[in-house]
């Protein structure tokens, strides 16, 4: 089974994968943000949470130790969380897209072109872009009630107060940047060149045909 990469297309592929994978789980982790809350440890991606205050008994607070997302788009807890949301989740299915190309790549002759890499490439920046722009709306919600209440109430945009970033923020970001510096770089490399030697057959074959046709009008 001949590859339609060249070496280091086989590396880009990899990285590719590598990239995808870890910029889309950091997005589904909750695992951005984390503080505490009425004793209990608290943390945050952009639309999920682990562990929640909810009112028990006597009308008093007490802490859900579980995860989960919220409930509907618009109970996010601010804008920007919302837009970060979208815009890094548009990230996420483009580099997703782009790996699942380029290890097919690697198994399938003829399918990724020089041209064809590079396009490819072109859209993996873009993913990386879109995901490093997530990231930079995510401190713009720090100033929400739900996250200062996380935050011993000194939390404002782009100051954390109590909380601190999580290894699922670095991670998304760390993966964009990769995708948009190396992976972008080693596509160009990544395709192999058409053979001239099959254009030239393809030629041959469709001026033999054309030179049969008046043959057979010539026949009685």
């Amino acid at each position: 089974m001949r590859s339609s990469l060249t070496l280091v297309g086989t590396l880009w592929a990899f990285l590719s994968l590598v990239t995808a994978v870890a910029s889309s789980a950091s997005y589904f982790l909750p695992y951005w943000l984390f503080g505490s809350q009425l004793g209990k440890p608290v943390s945050f991606s952009t639309f999920r949470r682990c562990n929640y205050p909810v009112r028990g008994e006597g009308h008093s607070l007490i802490m859900v130790e579980e995860c989960g997302r919220y409930a509907s788009f618009s109970a996010i807890p601010s804008l920007a969380w919302q837009m970060c949301t979208v815009v890094t989740g548009t990230g996420c299915a483009l580099l997703l897209l782009v790996a699942l190309a380029a290890v097919l790549g690697c198994c399938m002759e003829e399918l990724i072109s020089r041209m064809t890499g590079r396009c490819m490439g072109a859209a993996q920046f873009v993913g990386g872009l879109l995901i490093s722009s997530g990231c930079a709306l995510y401190p713009l919600g720090w100033n929400s009630p739900e996250i200062m209440q996380t935050c011993g109430n000194v939390s404002n945009q782009f100051q954390l107060g109590t909380c601190q970033l999580g290894w699922a923020y670095y991670c998304a970001g760390g993966g964009a940047a990769a995708a948009m510096l190396i992976c972008t770089w080693l596509s160009c490399f990544a395709g192999r060149d058409p053979k001239p030697v099959l254009l030239v057959e393809s030629i041959m074959r469709d001026s033999n045909s054309y030179a049969m046709e008046p043959d057979h009008c010539l026949q009685p």
